[in-house]
């Protein structure tokens, strides 16, 4: 693991895709203060300077498939939920809410961004961008649930060390998740782990209609099906349904 620590710059996964193309795995960007960090759907991530981590990881997965890439996601977000949970007073409400946010409770504690590149069939090189609230009293944005670790716990967190146990489980998950013995462990740890995996709950299709619901499954390629009230079952892609909090 090689960390690189920049004062400030616009984005982390930028940074590493343009400036370090040819970096091994295991490289990290972070930084004190990111001016333009991306979350899921385009929305801006609000972290407050010196208070949070905002990093990213290069990873260079072997073994996975374009159509099983959704494997490194998963991958990422246990090993975040495993990091985490010795830190917060009740770990079970620690969860990933599909199809990779963290959240504690309802509340957003993590955003995680995942970019692919493929050569083939194949992926040979991942940064996953990642934004913790650790320390952060305050949040402004109108982001709808943002919490920090403070807010949960009412401790401050160093980061450097914080940093290192977060990147080298994102590490050793990713280096293990192109095979059969490392995917399963992960893949069934990541469906128990799954925010809202019991029980009904409402959802909203892009063109505003609501509905219920319950998880059914995710596939490989990351698609969610959802059980509907009526016992129907319907599957969609990434930004074709939205949990509503």
């Amino acid at each position: 693991m090689n960390i690189i620590t920049l004062p400030e710059v616009g984005s982390t996964s930028t940074y590493l895709r343009e400036s370090l193309p040819d970096a091994p795995a295991g490289t990290v960007v972070v930084t004190h203060c990111q001016s333009a960090g991306r979350g899921q759907r385009g929305n801006s991530w609000e972290a407050e300077p010196g208070r949070n981590l905002t990093f990213s990881v290069l990873l260079r997965p072997e073994g996975i498939v374009a159509s099983a890439q959704y494997a490194i996601s998963e991958a990422v977000a246990v090993a975040i939920v495993d990091t985490l949970a010795p830190l917060v007073p009740e770990p079970e409400l620690l969860a990933i809410k599909w199809p990779n946010d963290i959240y504690y409770c309802d509340r957003k504690l993590c955003g995680i961004l995942i970019e692919n590149t493929l050569s083939g069939m194949s992926i040979v090189r991942s940064i996953a961008g990642v934004g913790i609230n650790i320390n952060q009293r305050e949040f402004r944005s109108d982001a709808p649930n943002p919490v920090s670790l403070w807010q949960i716990t009412g401790s401050e967190y160093q980061l450097e060390p914080l940093l290192e146990r977060v990147c080298q489980a994102i590490i050793d998950n990713v280096s293990i998740v192109g095979t059969v013995q490392g995917h399963e462990p992960i893949a069934n740890r990541y469906r128990r782990k799954l925010w809202r995996r019991e029980g009904l709950h409402p959802y909203r299709l892009p063109d505003g209609d609501t509905f219920m619901a319950s998880i059914e499954s995710v596939a490989p390629t990351g698609h969610l099906t959802l059980r509907h009230n009526d016992n129907t079952l319907t599957t969609h892609a990434f930004k074709e349904v939205a949990s509503i909090i």
